[in-house]
């Protein structure tokens, strides 16, 4: 099994080409913390025990996309990952109102219609907070909402 840190260098080298063919370098600073928040939350959650099967998954024909995909055991778990600079009086994961949760639904539904077997489904949220001089904090949040909408 590949370790994180060599793993983590690949997806780096595999970043830096895709911005060397053709994607452009300029991206707003919120996308950049996004996708840093992203990563972090992959890497901690395989330490946790995740098989990651999916990042970035979109469905053709919904909007909105699942973060992660990933198993924790028999449990399919779609994972919405929430990430700040700053810990504000609302925390990151308060991001995940009513109309997110119904779009990340949505799409998790188009993504069960493309598998054979019908899992335990569960919906993650990770809270990930990036500072300039301190450690990155990360909080997951298990069963946070469920596919039925209750």
């Amino acid at each position: 099994m590949m370790s994180v840190k060599v793993t983590r260098t690949i997806l780096r080298a595999l970043d830096a080409a895709a911005l060397l063919w053709g994607r452009s370098k300029e991206r707003a600073e919120h996308l950049e913390t996004g996708a840093r928040g992203e990563e972090e939350a992959y890497f901690h959650l395989r330490h946790l025990g995740y098989i990651m099967v999916a990042r970035n998954w979109r469905s053709p024909r919904r909007k909105g996309e699942l973060d992660l995909i990933g198993w924790e055991d028999d449990t399919l778990c779609f994972i919405e990952v929430k990430t700040r600079t700053a810990r504000d009086l609302v925390p990151a994961e308060a991001a995940v109102d009513r109309e997110k949760r119904d779009d990340l639904r949505r799409v998790a539904k188009e993504y069960l219609l493309r598998l054979d077997v019908k899992p335990p489904v569960r919906f993650d949220v990770v809270s990930v907070y990036i500072f300039k001089e301190k450690p990155v904090e990360i909080e997951l949040f298990r069963g946070a909402f469920s596919l039925s909408g209750r």
